[in-house]
């Protein structure tokens, strides 16, 4: 199984270590730790507890992943032309036309 970066390195079917819940990890690093779950959650022979650990592992990546996609998202600028110079605007999806 592959781990990036200094993800946790918890045997499958396992949680990461107490207090480590909260730990900000990359968002490339939290998708390949959840690529890896969900080959982990395909597999038939994956008892129901190991399952439900690394359901929940998933759901709290997901949950990290989506933060740091919207904390992007209010960092993003578009640029607009405005009587010949190019000008920074935030960009929220109101703006997209």
């Amino acid at each position: 199984m592959v781990y990036a970066g200094n993800m946790p390195k918890t045997n499958p079917g396992t949680s990461p270590p107490a207090g480590n819940e909260n730990a900000e990890n990359s968002f490339e690093q939290c998708l390949t730790r959840l690529q890896a779950i969900l080959n982990e959650l395909e597999k038939p022979e994956l008892p129901l507890e190991q399952s439900m650990r690394l359901f929940e592992e998933g759901m709290r990546l997901s949950d990290q992943c989506r933060k740091q996609l919207e904390a992007a998202e209010g960092k993003m600028e578009i640029l607009l032309k405005r009587n010949g110079q190019m000008t920074a605007q935030e960009w929220s999806p109101d703006n997209e036309s």
